[in-house]
């Protein structure tokens, strides 16, 4: 039972939404402003990876910081398929 974090492209607002089956129909609607534009984001972990390379491709991810509203954001570019 994935769960997966959407974004409204309108307003910001995150959403997660917990698919229990592959074909289940799930409301894709924002909570805030009520629109259906929202796209599937990258979800924040809370875990860390320690240790030399093992080969895994790990050292093809690159980062960006850049300040934002909250003070500074790093942004991770995970190499990949987006969807």
């Amino acid at each position: 039972m994935p769960i997966y974090e959407f974004q409204c492209s309108d307003c910001g607002q995150k959403k997660e939404i917990l698919f229990r089956r592959s074909d289940e129909k799930v409301e894709m609607k924002c909570d805030k402003c009520g629109s259906e534009n929202l796209q599937r984001v990258l979800s924040s972990t809370n875990f860390a990876v320690s240790g030399g390379g093992s080969g895994t491709g790990a050292s093809n991810v690159t980062s960006s910081t850049h300040k934002c509203s909250g003070g500074s954001c790093t942004t991770y570019d995970i190499p990949g398929p987006t969807r």
